[in-house]
């Protein structure tokens, strides 16, 4: 698949712009939105990853269109496990829902240039070293049998990291929130920051560690970075209006773990026996390709991911309307209610 820089370019180009419209449509008016509009600019969004996709089909052919739409969904599927400790984060620190908005703004374009530069790093080692893709593989497996013998055991908690930690300690702060303002002046001079910083930083770097599970997965769907790029900027650009539509519909999702466990280890599958066809390392079959191993096609990856979607939500929906919210929590752990 051949992208021009000037087609890069755009694409960056217009992802400014649409960000750029919602800082300063929010930072005019921080506020809690109301359900027309979160539902509104979710459907435009999703509208606009559809279109996306089918003009990938029409100029770039049906398998780069469908390795867009398989990496979008998984991405967009890992974004709602995401939502979960965005809720419990936010819920920790306390931030007034008139701010959480900015708060998931900023958060949001710190975890599309840390994307971005995971990207970039995963293409030049693909690139260069063929071997990567058993690393990505195992890990994602290590990742999905981890994640389904816990369930959501792990997101009970959320344990702020070292940088977080760090700053809380040495760096002069407010506990008093100064609308969305993450410094602010004291003693006429002094900058310190606010809660708003805090939380701000607590959801870059978590997002940071979800990287590290989202970027592997969507290697193993397709090795074109344009759309590694294209499906996380798409799936990152509707999160901020998911956080607030489906925040009761997300403690209802009690087997989401479980469809996402099964999803990365089906894709971390993938890509070892990708690797097999690509094989260099001299102690597998003497440093030659293995022919032998199946190679699982896009399309069946499509089928699998939007399969086990379908399945996960259905089955989660019908099991909690017999549940009550202590049974929930048993099987999902708490979601900070």
């Amino acid at each position: 698949m051949h992208v021009s820089p000037l087609v890069w370019w755009l694409t960056i180009g217009i992802t400014t712009v649409l960000l750029l419209v919602d800082v300063v449509v929010i930072g005019r008016r921080p506020h809690e939105p109301s359900r027309r509009e979160v539902t509104t600019a979710l459907a435009f969004f999703i509208g606009l990853a559809v279109a996306f996709g089918i003009g990938i089909f029409v100029v770039s052919g049906s398998r780069y269109g469908t390795e867009f739409f398989a990496g979008w969904l998984t991405e967009y599927s890992l974004s709602v496990d995401n939502l979960f400790i965005f809720l419990i984060i936010m819920s920790k620190f306390g931030v007034p829902r008139a701010y959480q908005q900015t708060a998931l703004l900023i958060g949001i374009v710190i975890a599309l240039v840390m994307r971005g530069i995971f990207i970039a790093l995963g293409a030049a080692a693909i690139d260069n070293f063929s071997w990567v893709f058993y690393l990505f593989g195992l890990f994602l497996v290590y990742t999905a049998v981890k994640l389904a013998r816990e369930g959501a055991e792990d997101e009970d908690e959320y344990e702020e990291s070292a940088l977080v930690k760090w700053v809380e300690r040495h760096l002069p702060a407010t506990s008093t929130w100064h609308g969305t303002k993450l410094l602010v002046r004291t003693d006429g001079w002094r900058r310190i920051i606010t809660p708003m910083f805090i939380v701000v930083l607590a959801l870059g770097t978590t997002d940071l560690l979800f990287a590290l599970d989202s970027i592997p997965a969507i290697y193993g769907l397709t090795d074109e970075p344009y759309l590694v790029m294209t499906a996380n900027i798409f799936a990152l650009m509707g999160l901020r209006q998911l956080y607030f539509l489906i925040g009761g519909l997300l403690e209802r999702l009690v087997y989401l773990s479980y469809g996402l466990a099964v999803l990365l280890g089906f894709i971390g599958v993938k890509l070892i026996l990708h690797a097999l066809h690509e094989n260099e390392l001299a102690f597998i079959n003497g440093g030659h390709p293995v022919h032998w191993a199946p190679d699982i096609p896009i399309w069946l990856s499509l089928l699998v991911i939007v399969g086990t979607l379908a399945v996960t939500t259905v089955v989660s929906l019908l099991a909690s309307r017999r549940m009550d919210a202590r049974a929930r929590d048993e099987v999902t752990g708490p979601r900070g209610h």
